[in-house]
């Protein structure tokens, strides 16, 4: 620590901390204008000048660091009279308008001019302004207005520096000075991608939301938790009455420290959607009309329906899928549900079809279902390894940390058959993209792991002491095979083995070297082999348990781990404990007071194939679109009209409810009270900004379900859910909504020994003790292209849309996604005769889709690519029955297809 004097008071801070920083740390407030705690500093206003003993001139106290013995003041005549200079400056290039201003209350302009006692202005408007400056509306939440910018550029700072995209510039030089996006383009035209950090770090009401101009500034706040990806970002609602007025990311949130992405920040108003239903409603048939009742007859009717199924066709002829879209209080009650009054253990989850291979291969391995580190490991990268994810798209928040890592020097290695952003970006190259045929994963981590054994660069002393020797000598054995060389496998693959050589090297000797992943990886055939192979290459590179490194994967919901979490396998009750253990069992038992079935229930594909043979007759479905998300769509309806009953728990009459019985209306993430779980393990608060306005909570609906089914099932409160949560689940025995409340969040496991949580997995030894080897061949799958399909289609997600669409659809964030497009490679595209905006049919041996086409070499050849946002281009139609050979997952990355022009 360094000590000065500030304002008579002897401050002691760390070296390096600037003089702004240390007055506010003794209590002194210093004015400022393009300072902000989360930009570096920059000293352009000079509204933030001190007198410093000894030293000439008013020094920017933002930019000067302070020095031991350092005698600062900052309140003398002379510095209150250069900061109402400057400030009588700005204020002369200002419309003065701030009674009728959208940020009147919230500027920081105004804040200053008092805060340094201005009073006059001496200038007047007689001579040059930018006061007739044209608005630009054209991003549809937010405007833009040059009149009122003070070009202190903090909207392009945190654009670079938080952001990452450099898409805002500052063109021209002194009164001409003013900020541009892009090529001087309009904010909707530009490489902004609406991330709302230009309009976070604005001090004026230039940049400035759409609904604060509409309904004034808010009144109070709620903290809670974003709703979509697995990144789990904290945010305030900002409130008046019950509306919404804003989100604002939370500066003090462990996943987004302050970002946010435009899902997050801007695409809420689905919430209020007037497409919302707010009414149970049911039907006899599927064929005829919704009929709207009271929540009682619904759930009474729901109730028969199952319980006559159950006694015609047995208690296995029933079951339930759980939601990652929903709080962990609301799956862990739907499971309950399925196991104490179905009496069965038929349960699934979205999440299976997207990351149970990450489960299964994670705790095989390790021992533990779930990533090792938490986000801010990055920070401390050397090499970063992203695998089968497009996490600029997917998860935007995530993707700024890493960007920063990489600008600062870290070295990257992008394994993807599609050439994502992060292969080129502003001020960031791939050092090695190895853009590898779909469906080879397995081919390729074999080879980089094989060149790792046959150079000698296996981190013996790590292996010896953290893992099993014994399967280790057989995985070596196994790996140093001629036939996972690179040479070998090139053919395979597609990816050059120098290429490959040159990433394998870069993994195990560059320093700390991480792994991130999506559902790339996971959606195979061999997915879980695929993560074990993962789990492989970090453990014999030494690369697991400390910061900068580990095996992360990057979940696609909000709740993906949560809901896994919480026992919505038909294997697994909540913590992953297997349902056939009778220990565990006895535990649950005792606590439910009921018997539990040992044996393992129906996962999604088997109650669907059983619906289809005629004795799965009955299912719940809770915030899950199957008959758009799932695999071979035709198979999945074909099922779902088969059915006796379905139930649909949700926001919105999606494509699954045209083939329900019942209706049961769900609540918005504004209206919950739970908590999510996100990809690094964290558990954050969701809290709701207004009551359910369908009137009851989902977990209430499910309890009063299962009461009616003859098992008694009710909270008081989502609070005592997770009480007893905490007290089954060992991971989660320290988690309380008030302990939440007091710390903010925790990554589990947070227990007596961990009462914080924990950020890094494994840092002593695995959680399964030493951590295991396992062979992973490479099966190539049935998928394959031929003469009639010659194309294969792989799918992913863009970042204006989540998922199915059901939310994003209905916000604006259709303005810039519109439609599913399918991406085809030039030489593809003139061998067909498409040409971008084309109409063109996507066949597989499945089915057939309409798309335009979009001509681009993001694929290679023999590649085509395209989303699943939008019902109406239907992508699953294609999609086959093909799935991951541990966990059911669906293979989505791999479908042989044909394309051709259609009118």
């Amino acid at each position: 620590m360094i000590t000065a004097r500030i304002d008579g008071m002897e401050v002691a801070v760390p070296p390096g901390t600037s003089v702004l920083q240390a007055a506010r740390a003794a209590g002194v407030n210093i004015p400022k204008l393009c300072a902000t705690d989360s930009l570096k500093a920059f000293g352009s206003c000079r509204l933030c000048v001190v007198e410093i003993e000894g030293r000439k001139g008013l020094p920017a106290s933002c930019t000067t660091p302070l020095e031991a013995g350092m005698v600062v003041r900052t309140q003398s005549p002379t510095v209150a009279r250069v900061r109402r200079n400057v400030m009588e400056l700005y204020i002369s290039d200002h419309p003065l308008d701030c009674l009728t201003c959208a940020a009147n209350g919230d500027c920081e302009l105004q804040d200053m001019a008092g805060a340094v006692g201005l009073r006059e202005v001496r200038y007047g408007y007689d001579g040059a302004n930018h006061l007739q400056a044209q608005k630009d509306a054209s991003n549809p939440y937010f405007s833009f207005d040059p009149a009122k910018c003070i070009v202190c550029s903090r909207c392009v700072r945190a654009c670079d520096e938080i952001q990452g995209t450099l898409a805002l510039s500052i063109t021209d030089r002194g009164f001409a000075s003013k900020v541009a996006a892009g090529m001087e383009e309009s904010f909707l035209e530009s490489e902004c991608v609406s991330c709302g950090a230009c309009v976070q770090a604005c001090p004026t009401a230039t940049l400035i939301e759409k609904t604060v101009i509409d309904a004034g500034q808010p009144d109070r706040q709620v903290k809670t938790t974003c709703a979509y990806c697995g990144v789990g970002c904290s945010f305030v609602a900002e409130l008046k009455g019950t509306d919404v007025v804003r989100m604002t990311p939370d500066s003090s949130g462990g996943a987004n420290e302050g970002h946010s992405c435009v899902k997050g920040r801007f695409a809420w108003g689905y919430a209020t959607h007037p497409d919302r239903v707010l009414r149970p409603m049911i039907r006899e048939r599927t064929s005829d009309d919704w009929r709207q009742v009271s929540w009682d007859e619904a759930i009474a009717f729901a109730a028969a329906r199952f319980q006559a199924i159950q006694a015609a066709h047995g208690r296995e002829a029933i079951g339930g899928v759980t939601s990652s879209r929903c709080t962990n209080e609301e799956v862990y009650v739907v499971q309950k549900m399925v196991r104490a009054a179905f009496h069965n253990n038929n349960v699934d989850t979205c999440a299976r079809v997207c990351h149970s291979p990450t489960g299964y291969g994670l705790k095989q391995t390790f021992g533990t279902s779930a990533g090792t580190q938490d986000f801010r490991s990055v920070a401390h990268a050397d090499v970063i390894v992203v695998i089968g994810a497009n996490p600029t798209d997917a998860h935007p928040v995530f993707a700024s940390r890493m960007k920063r890592r990489l600008r600062q020097g870290a070295k990257l290695i992008v394994i993807d058959p599609r050439r994502i952003d992060l292969v080129r970006s502003p001020h960031i190259t791939a050092t090695h993209h190895l853009q590898l045929r779909p469906g080879t994963n397995v081919a390729v981590i074999n080879a980089l792991a094989h060149v790792i054994v046959t150079e000698g660069l296996v981190n013996e002393t790590f292996v010896q002491e953290r893992c099993d020797t014994v399967s280790f000598a057989q995985w070596r054995e196994f790996i140093a095979r001629p036939e996972h060389a690179p040479e070998a496998t090139e053919s395979i693959t597609g990816v050059p083995a120098a290429e490959l050589r040159a990433a394998a090297r870069l993994y195990a000797t560059g320093g700390n070297s991480a792994i991130y992943y999506g559902l790339g990886v996971t959606e195979h055939s061999q997915g879980s082999t695929m993560v074990l192979g993962i789990a492989n290459l970090a453990m014999v590179a030494g690369q697991v348990g400390r910061e900068g490194t580990g095996v992360n994967p990057l979940r696609g919901q909000n709740n993906v781990q949560g809901s896994c979490d919480m026992g919505s396998f038909p294997h697994e009750l909540p913590g992953y404990r297997h349902i056939s253990d009778s220990a565990v069992r006895g535990v649950f038992e005792s606590a439910w007071q009921v018997s539990l079935d040992p044996e393992p229930g129906l996962r999604i594909p088997n109650m669907l194939a059983s619906a289809r043979g005629g004795t799965f007759r009955g299912m719940f479905i809770q915030g899950e679109d199957l008959a758009q998300s799932d695999p071979d769509t035709t198979h999945v309806v074909q099922a779902l009209e088969a059915m006796d009953c379905v139930v649909v728990q949700d926001l919105f009459l999606n494509e699954t409810a045209k083939y329900a019985h019942v209706f049961l209306p769900g609540t918005a993430f504004l209206e919950k009270d739970g908590t999510f779980t996100n990809a690094e393990r964290r558990i954050n608060r969701v809290r709701p900004t207004s009551p359910p306005r369908s009137g009851l909570h989902e977990w209430e609906a499910v309890c009063r379900l299962a009461t009616a089914m003859g098992y008694p099932m009710s909270y008081p409160s989502a609070s005592a859910i997770m009480d007893e949560i905490a007290a089954l689940t060992p991971s989660f025995s320290g988690v309380s909504f008030a302990y939440l409340d007091e710390v903010g969040s925790v990554q589990w496991p947070c227990t007596a020994e961990t009462p914080r949580g924990t950020r890094i997995m494994h840092e002593q030894g695995f959680v399964r003790g030493k951590g295991r080897f396992l062979l992973t061949q490479y099966v190539p799958t049935d998928e394959r292209s031929t003469r009639r399909y010659p194309l294969l289609l792989t799918t992913g997600r863009i970042l204006s849309q989540y998922n199915v669409g059901t939310q994003t659809r209905r916000t604006a964030n259709s303005t810039w996604h519109t439609e599913d497009v399918l991406e085809i490679h030039p030489h593809d595209a003139e061998l067909r005769g498409i040409g971008t905006g084309d109409g063109v049919q996507l066949a597989s041996r499945k089915g057939a889709i309409t798309l335009h086409a979009q001509v681009t070499d993001r694929v290679p050849e023999g590649i085509v690519y395209t989303t699943f946002h939008h019902p109406e281009a239907a992508a699953n139609v294609v999609t086959t029955e093909y799935s991951d050979w541990a966990t059911n997952c669906p293979e989505y990355k791999v479908t042989a297809v044909e394309v051709r022009p259609v009118d």
